[in-house]
C-alpha cells in the first residue's frame, strides 16, 4: 500500500496540520471535565496539546508504527493503544471523545459513539456536510433524528481541506454531541423511539399529513394535520423537518406500534 508523508490510505489517514483548527479542538475539549479519549491521534497533532490540560488521556491508534511512536514521543499520563476504536473497549465511567474521524469511517464511528454508554460530550472533526447533516442544518437526517432525545448535535465551525495531508477532496466540519443530561425519553425507549422514526422517514406518502396518516395510529389524514398544527409544522413537510419535540410527542401520542390493517384501512377511506 502506497505510503504518504503524513498518513497511510489504507487508514483513511488525513491529518490534521492546522494550528488554528487544532487550537479550536483543544478549546473546545478544554470546557468539558473528565479523562479524554482520542480516536485515531494519527501523528499526535492533537494529542500534544490535550496532554497539556492535565487530564488523562488515551489515544487509540489503529496504525501500530504510529503507536509506537506516539509512546515514545508523548508524557507518560497519555495511554496510547495500538487499536481500532470500532472494537475497543470503553469505559463505563464518564470521559470525554475528541478526533479527528477517517473521513471514509465516520458513519461506523458515529454509531459506535452513539451506541457507547458513559461519555458526556464528543468533540469529532468530520465532512463539511455530514456535521451539517447531523446538526440538522437544513433538515435532520434520521440518524440525528433518531438519537436527538438524548443528544444534542452541534456544527461548530468549517475546516478548509487545506488544514489536512494529505488534502482530502471536501472540507471537514467541528461537530459536538453532548449528551443530555436530561434526556426527552428514558433510554429503555430507544429501541421503540428509533423503529418509529425509521417508520416515518421510509414509509410511504408525500408531505408530512400522508406519512404520518399512513405510518401511524392516527385514524385520519385530518388527524395528522391537527397534530401537525398544534406542533407548528408544515403539513407539507418532510420528516427533516420536524424539531426533536415534535418526534418526542409523536412517540408518546402514537406509540411506536405500526397502524393495524384496521386503521390503515380507516384513514385511506378518510383521503378518498
Amino acid at each position: 500500500m502506497p505510503t504518504y508523508r503524513h498518513g497511510r490510505h489504507e487508514h483513511g489517514q488525513n491529518f490534521l496540520t492546522d494550528p488554528s483548527t487544532i487550537a479550536t479542538i483543544t478549546r473546545l475539549v478544554a470546557t468539558t471535565v473528565g479523562p479524554i479519549i482520542e480516536i485515531g491521534p494519527g501523528d499526535g497533532a492533537l494529542t500534544t496539546p490535550l496532554s497539556q490540560l492535565g487530564r488523562p488521556v488515551t489515544a487509540v491508534e489503529i496504525d501500530t508504527r504510529l503507536a509506537r511512536r506516539l509512546t515514545e514521543r508523548l508524557p507518560s499520563h497519555v495511554e496510547v493503544v495500538a487499536d481500532d476504536f470500532l472494537t475497543y473497549r470503553l469505559p463505563t465511567s464518564a470521559y470525554v471523545l475528541v478526533g479527528n474521524l477517517p473521513f471514509h469511517q465516520t458513519t461506523a464511528i458515529l454509531r459506535r459513539i452513539l451506541h457507547s454508554p458513559a461519555w458526556t460530550d464528543a468533540i469529532v472533526l468530520v465532512q463539511w456536510e455530514v456535521a451539517r447533516r447531523r446538526a440538522g442544518v437544513g433538515g435532520a437526517t434520521m440518524m440525528t433524528a433518531q438519537w436527538a432525545p438524548w443528544f444534542e448535535f452541534t456544527v461548530h465551525s468549517r475546516v478548509p481541506a487545506r488544514a489536512f495531508s494529505p488534502r482530502p477532496g471536501v472540507d471537514g466540519g467541528i461537530l459536538t454531541i453532548h449528551r443530555r443530561e436530561h434526556p426527552l425519553l428514558p433510554l429503555a425507549q430507544r429501541r421503540q423511539f428509533h423503529a418509529l422514526v425509521h417508520r416515518i422517514y421510509t414509509g410511504p406518502g408525500r408531505g408530512l399529513t400522508q406519512i404520518l396518516a399512513r405510518n401511524t395510529t392516527f385514524n385520519s389524514a385530518q388527524s395528522a394535520q391537527a397534530w401537525l398544527r398544534r406542533h407548528d409544522v408544515n403539513a407539507a413537510g418532510l420528516p427533516k423537518d420536524m424539531p426533536v419535540e415534535a418526534w418526542v410527542d409523536l412517540f408518546k401520542t402514537t406509540g411506536a406500534s405500526p397502524p393495524t390493517r384496521r386503521t390503515q384501512s380507516y384513514t385511506e377511506r378518510g383521503r378518498r
